[in-house]
C-alpha cells in the first residue's frame, strides 16, 4: 500500500460538520456588510511581490520572513501569495479606475498565506474578511468602521471583545517620534533582543510590537508617539473619541498600539479578547493615507480593517452560538422497481418547492433505510414502494415530532414539511 499523502502544515481541510460554521459566519458578514452599503471585490491570491514589498514595508516580519514567494519560470517575475489584501485591493482599485466616480465603500474575503509556526489562531494558510473605504478623508468614516464591527460582534453573540485605539499621526509627527525613539533605544542597546537591535534603526517602531516578555518594561517606559502629534491628527482622534462616546462604545487607548504594517498613518484599532491565548486580535485596521498615491495611484484618503476568519469562528463555537441546522428537510426512502424511478421525480418536485432532500442510494432494505433518514437529522421521511408510485402519492412520516404518518399528494406533502 502507498503511504498516504497528507496536507501541508498550517494549511488545514475544513471538514462538512465544521462548514456549517463557516456557512453561518459568512452569511451573517454579507447580510451585516449589505447593510451598511459595501460592495464585494474579489482579488487574485497571487501577485506581484513588488506590491507587498512596497506597501508592507520592506523591513517587516511579513516580507522579511513570512512571505511565500517563487519565480515564475516562464517570466522571471518574483511572485508571492497574498500575505494581506488591503494592498491586493489597492491595486485593483488602481488598475481598475475605480475612483473615478467617487468614494468606494468594498470588502472581500478569502485566504491568506504567511510561512509561520503554525499554531491555535495562527495558520499558513488563514482567511480574512476584510473591508476598504477609499476616498473618504474624515473621521466620520473610521466611527462608522469601529460601529459595524461592535454590531457585527452582537450578530455573532460574541461578547469579551475590547477594543483599543491609537493615532500613529502624520508622518512628519512620526519622524519627529522615530528620531526620540532610536535616541531612548540606543541608551538601552544592551537591553534590546536580537530581532530589537536589527530594527532599532531601520523600523524603530515596530520594537514597540515586540511580543518579548523581557522587553515589556523598556517598551512601557519609551518616549510616547502621542506626545508628537500634529494638530490635525489629534483633532481627528479627539474627534473619533468623542464619537465612541457618544455611540456607547467602550475602548481605551493603548500608546504602543502601531500595527504590524508600515502604511498605516493616523488611527489605529484593534479588537482583542483573552479567550484565544496568544493569538488575541481578532481584527484590526485603520487609516493608510499614502498607500494608494505609494504603489502607483493619484494621491487618495483611506482607511479599512481585516478580521481573522478562524480566530472569530473558535469564539463562536465556544460562546455556544445557535447555528442554523445543516440537516436535509426530507430524507426519500424507496423499495421497488417502480419507486426507484417515481423517487427521482418525487425528490425532484420537493426541490421545486425549496425543501432541501435526500435522496437514498445504495440499496438496501426498509429497515436499513429507515436508520440512516434518521441518522442524516432529517425532519422528515418520505416513503415510496411501489404502491405510492403506482397512485402517485406519497407517505411522510415526521422524525423530530410525535405526527402521524400520513399518505398525501405531493403538493400536500410540500405543505407538510415546509411547515417548520
Amino acid at each position: 500500500m502507498a503511504n498516504k499523502v497528507q496536507g501541508v502544515r498550517g494549511m488545514n481541510d475544513v471538514l462538512p460538520a465544521e462548514a456549517q460554521h463557516w456557512d453561518f459566519f459568512e452569511s451573517t458578514v454579507q447580510r451585516w456588510l449589505r447593510a451598511y452599503g459595501y460592495q464585494e471585490i474579489r482579488m487574485p491570491i497571487l501577485e506581484r511581490t513588488e506590491l507587498f514589498v512596497r506597501s508592507i514595508g520592506e523591513v517587516t516580519d511579513i516580507v522579511e520572513k513570512e512571505m511565500y514567494t517563487f519565480t515564475d519560470e516562464l517570466n522571471g517575475e518574483q511572485l508571492t501569495l497574498r500575505p494581506e489584501g488591503t494592498a491586493s485591493c489597492v491595486r485593483a482599485v488602481i488598475e481598475h479606475n475605480l475612483l473615478y466616480p467617487g468614494p468606494q465603500r468594498l470588502w472581500y474575503r478569502g485566504p491568506m498565506f504567511r510561512h509561520e509556526r503554525p499554531q491555535k489562531g495562527r495558520y499558513r494558510q488563514f482567511h480574512q474578511v476584510g473591508v476598504e473605504a477609499l476616498g473618504y478623508a474624515d473621521p466620520d468614516i473610521e466611527t462608522e468602521h469601529i460601529l459595524m464591527c461592535a454590531r457585527l460582534w452582537r450578530n455573532l453573540g460574541l461578547n469579551g471583545i475590547r477594543l483599543e485605539l491609537n493615532s500613529l499621526g502624520s508622518a512628519e509627527g512620526r519622524a519627529t517620534y522615530r528620531n526620540r525613539l532610536v535616541a531612548y533605544l540606543e541608551q538601552h542597546v544592551d537591553a534590546l533582543d536580537e530581532d530589537a537591535q536589527r530594527r532599532m534603526h531601520s523600523n524603530p517602531l515596530r520594537v514597540l510590537d515586540s511580543k518579548n516578555p523581557a522587553l515589556q518594561s523598556l517598551i512601557a517606559a519609551a518616549p510616547r508617539l502621542a506626545d508628537d502629534l500634529d494638530d490635525a491628527s489629534a483633532r481627528a482622534f479627539a474627534t473619533l473619541q468623542d464619537s465612541l462616546r457618544a455611540a456607547g462604545v467602550e475602548f481605551s487607548v493603548n500608546p504602543r498600539l502601531v500595527r504590524g504594517l508600515d502604511y498605516y498613518n493616523g488611527t489605529v484599532f484593534e479588537w482583542v479578547t483573552d479567550r484565544l491565548g496568544a493569538q488575541g486580535t481578532v481584527c484590526a485596521g485603520g487609516r493608510y493615507d499614502g498607500l494608494i498615491e505609494q504603489i502607483g495611484g493619484k494621491p487618495a484618503p483611506a482607511c479599512g480593517f481585516a478580521m481573522g476568519v478562524e480566530r472569530l469562528l473558535a469564539l463562536v463555537v465556544d460562546g455556544g452560538a445557535a447555528l442554523p441546522a445543516a440537516a436535509a428537510d426530507a430524507y426519500i426512502v424507496r423499495q421497488g422497481d417502480a419507486a426507484m424511478v417515481y423517487a427521482e421525480t418525487v425528490a425532484e418536485q420537493l426541490r421545486d418547492a425549496g425543501l432541501s432532500v435526500i435522496l437514498h442510494c445504495g440499496g438496501g432494505s426498509f429497515k436499513a433505510q429507515m436508520k440512516k433518514a434518521d441518522a442524516s437529522g432529517a425532519r422528515y421521511a418520505v416513503l415510496l414502494g411501489d404502491d405510492e408510485a403506482q397512485a402517485g402519492v406519497l407517505s411522510v412520516k415526521a422524525l423530530r415530532v410525535g405526527q402521524e404518518q400520513v399518505r398525501v399528494s405531493i403538493s400536500e406533502a410540500c405543505e407538510i414539511i415546509n411547515i417548520r
